[in-house]
């Protein structure tokens, strides 16, 4: 019996009943294998290990208040792990495999699927890692893909509440034209430092300017930044950042709710117009902003006094959520009932 404190979780890993993996050899993807060792036997020399060849997703499952479990917009993530793949050169993974392994993986680990209501959910670690040995620097010719779940709370502990942020004027996320708009580990490793830096000086996360200019916003931590204004949703265009699902997500539901949308470059200087700002990824789906503060320019930017969330953020975050659990109609399809 499952006597996890579900209303309580944090956002970590937490150990689950089983994996599942499945090698690329000899050109082609083997069977699906089912594992229950949280480890992985990988050689000395594998690229992902030298040269970083790994690549993930972040996805997640939510129970709805009919006891069916819901796996929310898989195909999006499959697509990016392709791109990922695509970008440094690994094998990619086919959609028939991709969903065969998380529709696995879920039934496998049912009793860790958060029940209806506890604000938790079950969250989806697909893995892509090059494990054939290489010294010179070029692709392996094998490869693992595998996935983990794990339940989680929220991603900031404050949950659905403004949180503060600065301004990252002296480390780039990603340059113009490298990884930032596909998800690999060295965009998460190049990030460490800078997000070290924000949480010592008392900061929930950092946002990044664009790397030419230093003038445009680009990601926000590791989600995507946006801000509301005269009822539109702007959201930052740029070559760097990496095209998050869930932001996809929030403009076709503002576009739904009748909001105007706008993907365009926002210059820095735009913060102080926005009456709402916020960050949007898979693990927190919204997480307002109170303010920005830009420590070189001596400026902040203040988006909530009172210590709650903009009305329109909300309105796009309750109906996210309600979508994700079944609770509103899926008018777009995004939700695939699993039928474990």
């Amino acid at each position: 019996m499952n006597n996890t404190d579900w209303g309580n979780l944090p956002f970590g890993y937490m150990k689950t009943n089983y994996n599942v993996r499945c090698y690329f050899r000899n050109g082609k993807w083997g069977e699906l294998e089912i594992s229950s060792s949280e480890t992985i036997n990988i050689h000395m020399a594998a690229t992902s290990l030298h040269y970083g060849q790994e690549a993930f997703e972040g996805a997640k499952a939510f129970m709805g208040k009919d006891g069916k479990v819901r796996l929310f917009r898989w195909e999006e993530n499959a697509k990016r792990l392709r791109n990922s793949a695509k970008g440094i050169m690994m094998a990619e993974v086919p959609d028939d495999l991709y969903f065969s392994a998380v529709k696995k993986v879920i039934e496998l680990n049912k009793e860790f699927v958060p029940p209806y209501g506890s604000g938790a959910s079950l969250y989806i670690r697909p893995l892509l890692i090059g494990t054939g040995a290489q010294v010179g620097v070029k692709p392996a010719d094998e490869y693992l893909f595998m996935i983990f779940v794990s339940p989680v709370g929220p991603y900031f502990k404050s949950g659905f509440k403004p949180v503060n942020m600065m301004i990252c004027r002296s480390f780039d996320r990603a340059a113009p034209l490298g990884t930032g708009h596909i998800k690999v580990g060295g965009n998460y490793a190049a990030s460490l430092q800078s997000l070290k830096k924000g949480h010592d000086g008392g900061f929930a996360s950092v946002i990044y300017l664009d790397a030419k200019h230093k003038e445009y916003i680009d990601e926000c931590g590791p989600a995507n930044f946006f801000a509301i204004k005269d009822n539109t949703y702007f959201t930052p265009e740029s070559s760097s950042i990496l095209p998050s699902i869930t932001n996809m997500s929030l403009i076709q539901v503002a576009e739904d709710l009748g909001y105007e949308t706008l993907r365009r470059p926002i210059h820095i200087d735009e913060l102080s117009d926005f009456d709402e700002a916020g960050a949007c990824g898979t693990a927190a789906v919204i997480t307002p902003i109170a303010k920005i503060v830009d420590e070189i320019e001596n400026k902040t930017y203040e988006f909530s006094t009172d210590g709650k969330p903009g009305k329109i953020s909300t309105k796009l975050y309750k109906r996210l959520q309600a979508i994700q659990t079944g609770d509103v109609p899926d008018e777009h399809n995004w939700v695939e009932l699993l039928d474990i």
